[in-house]
């Protein structure tokens, strides 16, 4: 986090598009809590700049001239570290690439996404505001891989900490619901790659992400974890050992389908309530009508508060939740929500909740 709290968030955009340039300093310099304090053309450019300005943030286009983002990324993270927000295009090639960025270091990324459309300006303008200032608070340098400290922190000073559940709760539940946001993707991968392939519960997922990223990042998991993972499709059911990621652009929802769990991807325009999409909230809380409680419910790093509603749900239903740490999310938000408001079971951190999983699954 950001030493100094008053002072101006000082950030570098990079980006090879001038008119990309121009509308991210716009939007940017227009907010009395943020100060851009330089431009650069390309990659190379962005890595002198970096070195030179030491910036709070910087943003990083993917394809440029002379280094790319990701290339720009690795030396600003090896030379001077500094959180990184990605402008990524809405294609299946600038989500693989903004993956292979996260992995790298980046914190966070938002879809270039500025057409002609009022609406998606508005879309735009709001979302760079809210991941820059987000970045800005995130948890910089945290243990992110499986070789992470596996110390369980305390909550905030006013919570006590949640127990550990006992053995006596494994299987009492037969599905798993994992809610995420900022952080989200390389956290998801770390929970889901401890948890065998011979798992006996079906995994549903909702990650706050666009449409064109869903498919390439449940690939993107699938190649990496011993589960079976796949974008979900409308009608499918939820099955032993296969995780289904809620597509993005759209809600998913659970529902009693005879003997089985089946998904329900429904538009936007249906769930008007919801300001994150996928919402969390509304995966959680179906998964726990439609289970009658039995289900483990999971709240990993992110932004805001979405998934408190579900897992609340969930624990009137009698569910069991697990929820991660302040030290190991990036953005501590949605989990806060979830400690402060009373609906962890445990809170752990995040090299220790795949295995959790797995051990009150058996």
């Amino acid at each position: 986090m950001l030493q100094n709290q008053t002072r101006k968030l000082r950030v570098l955009v990079v980006d090879d598009s001038s008119f990309m340039r121009m509308v991210i300093r716009s939007v940017l310099e227009k907010d009395p809590a943020i100060e851009v304090v330089g431009i650069a053309v390309d990659g190379m450019e962005g890595v002198e700049k970096a070195l030179a300005l030491k910036p709070d943030l910087i943003t990083m286009d993917i394809e440029m001239p002379r280094l790319d983002g990701i290339s720009a990324l690795k030396q600003v993270m090896a030379k001077c570290p500094t959180r990184v927000l990605m402008v990524s295009t809405l294609t299946c090639e600038g989500a693989k690439a903004t993956f292979d960025a996260l992995d790298a270091g980046a914190i966070d990324y938002i879809p270039k996404n500025v057409t002609d459309s009022a609406d998606a300006q508005r879309v735009f303008r709001e979302e760079l505001l809210r991941k820059v200032k987000g970045a800005a608070s995130s948890i910089f340098g945290r243990p992110m891989t499986t070789s992470a400290p596996r110390t369980i922190i305390t909550p905030p000073r006013q919570v006590q900490p949640a127990p550990r559940p006992s053995q006596a709760l494994a299987g009492k539940f037969h599905y798993v619901g994992i809610g995420a946001s900022t952080g989200g993707p390389v956290a998801l991968q770390e929970v889901l790659g401890r948890i065998p392939g011979n798992y006996p519960h079906g995994i549903v997922v909702a990650i706050h992400m666009p449409k064109a990223f869903t498919g390439p990042y449940a690939e993107r998991l699938n190649s990496k974890c011993s589960l079976q993972i796949k974008e979900a499709n409308d009608g499918d059911i939820i099955q032993p050992g296969v995780v289904l990621v809620a597509p993005g652009g759209r809600h998913m929802a659970l529902a009693r389908q005879g003997n089985s769990i089946a998904v329900r991807t429904l538009s936007t325009a249906e769930c008007p309530q919801y300001i994150y999409i996928p919402s969390v909230d509304h995966m959680m809380t179906t998964l726990a009508d439609a289970t009658n409680g039995s289900a483990l419910g999971v709240i990993l790093t992110g932004m805001g508060s979405d998934g408190f509603k579900g897992m609340k749900h969930l624990k009137s239903k009698g569910g069991i939740t697990i929820v991660q740490d302040e030290a190991t999310s990036t953005i501590y938000g949605m989990p806060r929500a979830c400690i402060e408001g009373g609906v962890a079971d445990t809170v752990l951190p995040l090299t220790q909740i795949g295995s959790e999983i797995a051990r009150l699954g058996g």
